[in-house]
């Protein structure tokens, strides 16, 4: 059974760093693209970033610059470390995984099958 695990949320003054960390079982890791997306009350769910299984990578416009998703292929673990946060990323953080083309890095919650529970991150100013 295919399961994604987030971790590493929490509650951090504006300006601030936190990595969020999603370990992923049940199927071979490294063949799926992988993807972080968001959630506020009320909104969307929408892209934050990307990865393809060669590790080219796409970020929302909202936080190029700020944070940077990698992968584990070894430890089946995706990550996001996120720096310079602001008030606005405030969000339930969501890993996701998909089996369609491994090279393309969409950024729609449409595309891909597979979710975990959520971490809340919480930046106050």
């Amino acid at each position: 059974q295919v399961q994604l695990v987030e971790s590493g949320g929490g509650s951090v003054q504006a300006g601030g760093s936190l990595r969020l960390s999603c370990l992923v079982s049940g199927y071979t890791y490294s063949r799926y693209r992988m993807g972080w997306f968001r959630q506020c009350p009320g909104k969307e769910r929408e892209g934050v970033a990307g990865i393809a299984t060669d590790g080219r990578t796409a970020y929302a416009s909202s936080v190029k610059g700020r944070f940077t998703i990698s992968r584990d292929n070894d430890k089946n673990t995706l990550y996001l470390q996120m720096n310079s946060l602001k008030t606005e990323d405030t969000a339930v953080y969501y890993c996701a995984a998909s089996a369609g083309n491994p090279l393309w890095i969409p950024l729609s919650k449409n595309q891909y099958e597979t979710w975990g529970r959520g971490t809340q991150v919480t930046v106050s100013s």
